[in-house]
């Protein structure tokens, strides 16, 4: 005869101590967990909800300067170090830990144009309405001693940009055309010209650190090189471009920021029509800034708006405003990925979170699995109606809502005109043209 005897090992259900958690046999097997789908719906539901409820992403401002914040540049070496220039001349570098100014010099006399860090971070460059370029100590200057540039160099006309190459003692200026320049010297290397019109920003490429690409004021990308000395392509636009940010992870990506709301992905292998359109300001975009990670970028326009795009969809994942800010001109984003700098005409940088309902601080282990678990079960049932709806509303201010209701409305009229045209032509004389390349004029190589 045989016979099964039920044998239990106590140690798998009884606690050693009564602090230890009470300790729950889970049987994986689907077929016992007849409900498993509906508990997880629910938990995802609340899980949203809860991410809309903890959404506070502003942190602080940063305000002292006495004319708006016209240009910001981050510190290469230091996550708490920010420079910004402003538009009476003043520069500041700010303490992100301690949230105040640590030090405030007269730069320029009119608006700092643009400014940047030396790659090694003891030095950083500005240049302004006054045709100079002057480079500055990053350390606060000793007892008794003056604050006054290590170097001034006095140019022929008003440079409008500055960036620093990634790796050498060499800057790029920008005005009416882009000048290279050796850190030792007065005189630029070599001058990049392509047209007439004045340049508005140049950046270096943060991979291939010999790339450089630049915005002028007739509608134009040009991207050169820095070895041959010569312009590489040019795409032109419907509209004006104000500046461009390079994707830190993929070396042939750039965005561009537009005057017709608009920004532009492209790669520059393939300029005849961008990557991806990024459609969702109602006004010009003023500044872009990529994330370090290269999968997000964040830009600022003349709406009074922040927004953050994923790097390969269409509409913005996120939106920040307040009620005092007023044109956002330029925006950082931190070298840790966690933070969002903007500064705007009145005056205030502001501090914000790079995610929303992001807790701050030190997370115990329960804690980082429980949130680490809500985020895969809202990955999990992000399309389901009520969820998406609940992800994607957000509160705009009157005159954004407005905007977009009307801009909604226009872009369904030429839509209904075209198919109209289309419907009482000859079949292929009206030919459909995609909205990525509505947008582009002509390419230049």
């Amino acid at each position: 005869m045989r016979v099964k005897v039920l044998s239990r090992n106590p140690d798998d259900y009884v606690r050693e101590t009564k602090l230890d958690l009470q300790r729950v046999p889970r049987n994986y097997d689907p077929v016992l967990h007849p409900f498993e789908v509906a508990r997880e719906y629910t938990r995802a539901l609340n899980a949203t909800k809860l991410e809309r409820v903890f959404a506070k992403p502003f942190l602080s401002s940063l305000d002292g300067h006495r004319d708006g914040v016209n240009c910001m540049a981050k510190h290469p070496k230091s996550l708490s170090t920010v420079l910004s220039g402003a538009c009476d001349g003043e520069v500041r570098i700010w303490n992100l830990t301690k949230r105040q100014c640590i030090r405030t010099l007269q730069a320029h006399e009119g608006f700092v144009r643009g400014m940047c860090a030396r790659f090694c971070g003891t030095s950083f460059f500005t240049v302004g309405d006054d045709k100079t370029i002057k480079q500055w100590k990053m350390e606060s200057p000793g007892y008794g001693e003056e604050e006054e540039p290590i170097h001034t160099i006095l140019g022929k006309t008003v440079y409008t940009g500055i960036d620093h190459h990634w790796k050498e003692a060499v800057f790029a200026t920008c005005g009416q055309q882009v000048d290279i320049w050796d850190e030792q010297r007065t005189s630029p290397m070599c001058s990049l010209t392509w047209g007439f019109d004045s340049i508005s920003s140049v950046k270096f490429n943060p991979i291939e650190t010999y790339l450089l690409g630049s915005c002028a004021s007739d509608r134009n990308i040009v991207l050169y090189d820095m070895r041959q000395s010569t312009p590489l392509k040019k795409v032109i636009l419907n509209m004006r471009t104000n500046t461009l940010c390079w994707n830190p992870m993929e070396a042939f990506i750039f965005t561009a920021a537009n005057e017709d709301y608009n920004l532009y992905t492209f790669d520059m292998r393939f300029l005849t029509s961008p990557v991806t359109v990024h459609m969702d300001h109602v006004s010009a975009v003023l500044d872009v800034d990529y994330s370090p990670t290269g999968k997000e970028f964040v830009s600022a326009s003349f709406d009074r708006s922040v927004r953050i795009f994923p790097v390969d969809k269409g509409h913005s994942r996120e939106v920040y405003h307040t009620k005092r800010m007023q044109h956002v001109i330029t925006v950082k984003w931190t070298a840790d990925s966690k933070y969002i700098l903007c500064g705007s005409d009145e005056m205030n940088i502001r501090l914000w979170k790079a995610n929303a309902s992001e807790k701050l601080g030190v997370l115990a282990p329960r804690e980082k699995a429980a949130m680490n678990y809500n985020q895969k079960l809202k990955e999990k049932f992000q399309h389901h109606p009520q969820i998406r709806r609940i992800a994607r509303h957000r509160h705009l201010p009157k005159s954004i809502f407005c905007q977009i209701k009307e801009q909604r409305i226009m872009r369904e009229a030429r839509r209904r005109k075209e198919l109209n045209r289309r419907k009482h032509s000859k079949p292929g004389s009206v030919p459909v043209v995609s909205e990525k390349k509505k947008h582009i004029v002509a390419v230049v190589q």
